[in-house]
């Protein structure tokens, strides 16, 4: 029965049962919200994140809310992409502004890859004529450049604009797979180098990216197998899960792109974090859980001493709202 229900969901077109509609507030979850902290906004005021969720929650949640023991299971798995799921903005494009920073190539090519994003942003899809000039264009700048000094460049980076630039409640999703004993995986087009460097600093097994070629410890500016971008993403899970041992009917994956519906649809349980419109339509249509952390609201006032206790105590308050 259980296969069947993964089945079900992996099925396009399979519309699940609408749950019904209820508002609760939830201070100090323990769960996957756990993470919602406090912010200071521009304003100097205190924000709270607020969490929509649509759908029923997932097996995973559903044991904690009922305080479950969770056994773990080397079998599943969950998948996450990076760009506005896990981290908020492009991280190729965070990267770049790092490498050029450090003056490792031009602010001119930084603002190719600003105005590609920028269209990417508007029309909510990838060109891939753009992904594959950006990758080409991407490993002429890496040729004849030592591995070290990027893997090196991409850990200062990460440090420098991409440590506080996590989704609190995405972080808290990875974390809650990593306990209850699950691997978690990254599968990003961002080069594999600052991928690992993000599952490190996470505590994740480990991370999928674009690979460029390396021989003796330099770049060739050749690429190994495709950009993980669109199918290519499906194609890497799959090949992981024949060789770590996965069982797809037992994983879950997270991204905010219909770019990623190859990915989405392969897994038992797929989930909608900071969705596109398009991956909220699908998402709807196929019964899949649906999670937005884009909103906050400004909290009640209060001087900055208290609001750094409030913060260090982690006192959030997270909005839980299913709409049928």
């Amino acid at each position: 029965m259980d296969e069947e229900k993964a089945e079900a969901k992996r099925r396009p077109g399979k519309k699940s049962k609408a749950p019904s509609s209820r508002d609760v507030e939830h201070s100090g979850f323990v769960g996957a919200q756990a993470d919602l902290e406090p912010s200071i906004g521009p304003d100097g005021e205190l924000y709270e994140h607020e969490v929509t969720v649509e759908g029923e929650p997932t097996p995973i949640e559903e044991k904690l809310e009922t305080g479950e023991e969770l056994t773990p299971d080397p079998t599943a798995a969950a998948f996450f992409d990076v760009d506005n799921t896990l981290i908020q903005g492009a991280s190729i494009l965070l990267l770049a502004r790092g490498l050029a920073r450090h003056k490792f190539f031009t602010t001119r090519d930084v603002a190719t890859m600003i105005w590609q994003q920028a269209k990417f942003r508007v029309s909510g899809r990838e060109s891939m004529s753009d992904v594959a000039s950006g990758r080409e264009k991407a490993l002429s700048f890496v040729k004849g450049r030592a591995v070290r000094e990027v893997e090196e460049l991409s850990t200062a980076i990460f440090d420098e604009s991409i440590a506080d630039r996590f989704w609190p409640g995405t972080k808290a999703l990875a974390q809650m797979h990593i306990d209850a004993g699950q691997q978690v995986w990254l599968v990003t087009a961002t080069p594999v180098e600052l991928a690992n460097v993000i599952a490190e600093r996470l505590g994740l097994t480990g991370a999928l990216g674009t690979v460029a070629e390396r021989e003796d410890g330099v770049y060739t500016g050749r690429m190994v197998g495709d950009i993980l971008h669109g199918s290519g993403k499906a194609h890497a899970v799959k090949e992981l899960a024949r060789t770590k041992g996965l069982d797809l009917s037992k994983c879950y994956a997270y991204s905010d792109s219909s770019n990623d519906l190859p990915m989405l649809s392969l897994v038992a349980h797929p989930v909608a974090v900071n969705p596109d419109t398009a991956l909220r339509d699908a998402a709807r249509e196929n019964g899949w859980q649906i999670k937005d952390y884009r909103t906050m609201r400004r909290a009640a006032k209060i001087g900055l001493q208290g609001t750094a206790v409030a913060a260090a105590a982690g006192g959030a308050v997270a909005v839980w709202k299913r709409r049928s």
